[in-house]
């Protein structure tokens, strides 16, 4: 038997000494991870690029749609969706209509990890308070203000439990069809004062309302490498939250402007007039930038996949005045922009910055 053994193994043996078992494990593996890979990053890729996509065109869109099916023979369903609209146009105002599947799709999960985009907490926030916080910078389009606080892809709700998020965006965006519904199922309001009022107000405590500060009017100077910030006229704010006794918050993402680059015209210039002016007119800023393409290194509307780091401070407890007087709001205004440079030097070198770059605040 021993001998029967020992010639079965030397069949097992090929000319080289090494066994049929030793020469399966050098055989290539299987490209199905390299597959899989490949194919989640595509996924992050239609996931961020849908988005952008939907903020740029969805209500335009959808407007010349809705009329257009007037003319044909849809008019009735056309009739019956301006019917509702008219009688659910306030509901934006009113706290709006979040949706926690939304919330929680998970071609989210692909937009947070194209970048990739994490959301630290550096202070618990208490549910028996509301709070205002003060975004930066704008970039331009706000892509870790909409991920944090417009979805639960970087966990918001399990690291501020009881508290509820609501960011705050043009609105003008809710005058548009399904575009408004699209918005207000992440929990996306408008940012008027009847709308935040609300949320403040009326809408019991562990509100958060989201505003990115600089606005528009910020988007015009942010590229890759600018540190810097439109605030010191900003203070409307400022006087809201000392009026509904709302804890202001500031909160900073790092790398917000290195995902597009882009053309920046200097003050006085022709070009920089008309983007103010259109400015004006529009709502938002027509500002000339770029990406790079779908699947490829070319330009494009597609982000460049860089780290988007939102770092949320610490909260500045604010009393509740009916009239603040101009004092009162130079008083906080001045605090919050304080504690808005501590956060960012405190943070900057762990997130690719040098110890000597500074915040410019304009």
């Amino acid at each position: 038997i021993d001998s029967l053994l020992f010639s079965y193994s030397s069949l097992l043996t090929d000319c080289t000494g090494y066994s049929i078992l030793s020469s399966l494990q050098d055989l290539p593996s299987p490209p199905w991870p390299a597959l899989r890979s490949k194919m989640e990053k595509h996924l992050q890729v239609i996931a961020v690029l849908q988005w952008v996509i939907s903020f740029l065109a969805m209500g335009i869109s959808c407007t010349v749609l809705l009329l257009y099916m007037f003319c044909t023979d849809l008019w009735v369903i056309a009739a019956m969706y301006t019917t509702w609209l008219i009688f659910d146009w306030n509901t934006p105002k009113q706290g709006g209509r979040r949706s926690s599947w939304v919330r929680n799709w998970t071609v989210w999960t692909y937009f947070r990890d194209y970048f990739p985009i994490r959301l630290i907490k550096t202070h618990n926030l208490l549910p028996s308070r509301n709070y205002i916080f003060g975004y930066h910078p704008h970039g331009i389009f706000s892509f870790g203000a909409f991920c944090n606080f417009g979805t639960e892809a970087t966990g918001f709700s399990k690291k501020f439990p009881g508290i509820k998020p609501s960011l705050a965006t043009l609105a003008g965006n809710f005058r548009m069809p399904i575009l408004r519904d699209y918005l207000m199922s992440g929990g996306i309001c408008p940012v008027n004062r009847n709308s935040i009022d609300y949320l403040l107000s009326q809408n019991g405590t562990g509100n958060a309302v989201v505003i990115v500060v600089g606005g528009a009017a910020e988007s015009l100077d942010c590229a890759p490498g600018m540190n810097s910030v439109t605030l010191n006229n900003r203070k409307g704010f400022v006087r809201l939250a000392l009026q509904q006794g709302s804890d202001l918050v500031p909160v900073y993402s790092f790398g917000e402007n290195n995902v597009y680059k882009q053309v920046i015209f200097e003050e006085g210039t022709w070009c920089r007039l008309a983007q103010k002016r259109l400015q004006k007119i529009l709502g938002f800023a027509p500002c000339l930038f770029h990406g790079c393409g779908l699947f490829s290194d070319s330009w494009g509307m597609v982000p460049y996949n860089k780290p988007i780091t939102t770092i949320v401070g610490e909260p500045i407890t604010v009393p509740k005045v009916e009239e603040p007087t101009r004092d009162m709001v130079e008083l906080y205004h001045a605090m919050y922009i304080k504690s808005l440079r501590s956060l960012f030097d405190k943070y900057k070198t762990r997130f690719g910055l040098k110890e000597s770059d500074i915040l410019h605040i304009q």
